[in-house]
């Protein structure tokens, strides 16, 4: 078998035969991919209508995200382990745009970031000038686990997804794969997520959530140079921000001058990253959108790194 497609569920009661409708209408050869879906002791009916679409369907409470993708992989026949979530969707072409890579064995993992649905709020169309990719076909660093192939091989020798880690497991893992062969993003694999974050409040807990767990993972494999601004920047804006609110209550104008140039500064160099990510279609409206987000962004992630770092030194005292 070629493929195993999986896909690790909760009360997914709402999304999961959507996702699992498209993948039946993918354009291959049906003995040549199986779907299994790993659930985590859902309340509703997920597990029936998975059943009823004709996955596999395994049923794991104990498990983390993590763990239950790694229970699947264990089920797994395929030669390449397909990862997607249970709120996305795939085009008819998913597999046939995947198939190129079966022979690749310099390349351990491949997909493409999903993309967002016409119908979505400004708030996840204006984050996707983040996630994508500029290039159609390029070697990456990380692919994001709801919308990735990994070679079985490759996936047994990396140790699987970490089963400690509760978010940023698919960036650790990418880690270890990047060991086994190139990560390679393609974005004619095309998968659809149903899920973004459709409010900002919504999208900075996500990101605070997703920088806690960020935290944790560069502990757990070690900080690597590439990691080095995603951590530096939340916590340089964080402080930068929390300064320039201080002075302001400083009678001492110089030190506001000073604290406010550099934050012009800083908000001058994050415009410019927002302008390169949209080219090239750049308007007043997208440019605002997106510098605004960024800003929720380095806040959201900031506080995650302060909260995990306090947290292990709370916890190193104690020892």
């Amino acid at each position: 078998m070629q493929f195993s497609v999986i896909i690790p569920a909760k009360n997914e009661e709402a999304n999961i035969g959507r996702c699992l409708d498209s993948i039946a209408r993918v354009d291959w050869d049906r003995s040549q991919y199986e779907v299994i879906v790993v659930d985590n002791g859902s309340c509703d009916r997920t597990v029936e209508i998975a059943g009823a679409k004709g996955a596999q369907v395994y049923v794991k409470p104990e498990l983390s995200i993590s763990g239950l993708r790694n229970y699947g992989a264990g089920q797994a026949s395929g030669m390449i382990l397909a990862f997607i979530d249970a709120d996305c969707t795939v085009v008819t072409s998913w597999l046939n745009k995947a198939m190129p890579y079966l022979k690749r064995n310099d390349v351990s993992c491949f997909g493409s970031p999903p993309i967002v649905p016409d119908d979505a709020t400004w708030v996840p169309k204006a984050w996707f000038a983040v996630r994508k990719k500029r290039e159609g076909i390029c070697e990456t660093d990380w692919l994001e686990s709801m919308n990735m192939f990994i070679r079985k091989e490759a996936f047994a020798k990396s140790g699987g997804f970490d089963e400690s880690l509760i978010t940023c497991e698919d960036y650790d893992l990418c880690m270890r794969l990047k060991l086994q062969g190139m990560i390679i993003s393609d974005n004619s694999i095309v998968a659809v997520h149903h899920g973004e974050a459709a409010t900002v409040g919504h999208f900075f807990k996500k990101e605070l959530w997703r920088g806690k767990s960020n935290f944790s993972g560069m502990m757990q494999h070690g900080l690597t140079i590439a990691e080095i601004p995603s951590l530096i920047a939340p916590s340089l804006h964080c402080l930068l921000w929390f300064g320039w609110v201080c002075s302001l209550f400083s009678s001492k104008l110089f030190l506001v001058s000073v604290i406010s140039t550099v934050m012009l500064i800083w908000q001058t160099l994050l415009a410019i990253s927002c302008l390169k990510k949209l080219q090239p279609q750049i308007s007043i409206i997208s440019l605002l959108q997106l510098h605004f987000l960024l800003n929720m962004y380095l806040f959201a992630r900031g506080a995650g790194v302060f909260s995990s770092g306090r947290r292990m030194g709370v916890a190193k005292c104690a020892a």
